[in-house]
């Protein structure tokens, strides 16, 4: 996510440097189609968003949210905080369903 954002980083002076003297906006200056490619990108591939396939009423559920993998967390180093329902979860996360054990509260589904 980090490159790409960075991708798009790096056109902004660019297209600033070709039209001088100018007011711009942010649509002048960033191109949404490739914002959204990274995005999508991100959220498609990382190991953070993992896709269910597993169950056929996870259809619901397309995507489990995980604090594991790359960037994040470790089983044993995650404490009662992290795996308490934070006050952003309420209406988007349902706190109940979680895999029982060392990832409770890591992985939700």
């Amino acid at each position: 996510m980090g490159q790409g954002v960075g991708g798009v980083g790096r056109t902004i002076p660019e297209r600033m440097n070709v039209r001088d003297n100018e007011v711009f906006t942010p649509i002048d200056l960033i191109n949404a189609k490739t914002l959204s490619s990274v995005i999508n990108s991100f959220f498609g591939t990382n190991q953070l968003s993992q896709f269910n396939q597993t169950n056929p009423l996870a259809n619901y559920h397309k995507r489990r949210l995980s604090a594991l993998g790359p960037g994040g967390l470790w089983e044993r180093g995650a404490g009662f905080e992290v795996r308490d329902v934070h006050y952003t979860h309420y209406g988007r996360l349902c706190p109940i369903e979680t895999p029982e054990g060392p990832n409770i509260g890591l992985i939700s589904l």
